[in-house]
């Protein structure tokens, strides 16, 4: 591999953690380790299960309720949770590490945006590195290769159905 890219997958619309996770199948077909770390996130989505039967490194276990639901202790235990996913993260060999929803956590507050921003400017060489959110500052889109954005133009949830199981989660 060259020197590795950064992707940033990002927007309103349905769609950035699925392309995270094309990008990760396409990686272990082609004979690359993958770790896929989430923020944010209960753990219990479909796509995990079958990550891990393709071998991806599954990194999770963010708190489950959504963070305006959440009092100053479950934010904090956020932090730290999300953190720790990180670091376990970042102890994995990878050719392709996938930052599920950390942008989103850094805005938040449950994940230090300071040392994600490192991990863009000083990453290992060779690694390819996807970071996924729904609004990235300036600095998250100056350090990407790749910037996708993924819009919602209409979306059955508007209309009040519920995320279905294997399809939205």
């Amino acid at each position: 591999m060259d020197r590795g890219r950064i992707h940033v997958y990002y927007g309103d619309g349905k769609g950035k953690t699925t392309a995270a996770v094309g990008l990760s199948v396409r990686a272990v077909g082609a004979g690359l380790t993958v770790c896929f770390a989430q923020f944010m996130k209960s753990g219990r989505s479909c796509e995990l299960e079958g990550l891990r039967s393709l071998g991806v490194r599954m990194v999770s276990g963010a708190p489950c309720k959504f963070s305006y639901q959440m009092d100053e202790a479950e934010r904090a235990e956020a932090r730290r949770c999300n953190e720790a996913v990180l670091d376990e993260a970042l102890l994995l060999p990878a050719d392709v590490l996938v930052l599920d929803e950390a942008m989103d956590a850094c805005q938040l507050g449950f994940l230090d945006r300071g040392r994600v921003l490192a991990l863009l400017r000083e990453k290992p060489a060779g690694m390819e590195l996807v970071v996924t959110g729904h609004a990235p500052d300036d600095e998250f889109l100056a350090a990407a290769d790749y910037v996708t954005e993924a819009v919602c133009h209409k979306h059955p949830y508007q209309e009040g159905v519920p995320a279905r199981k294997g399809i939205e989660f």
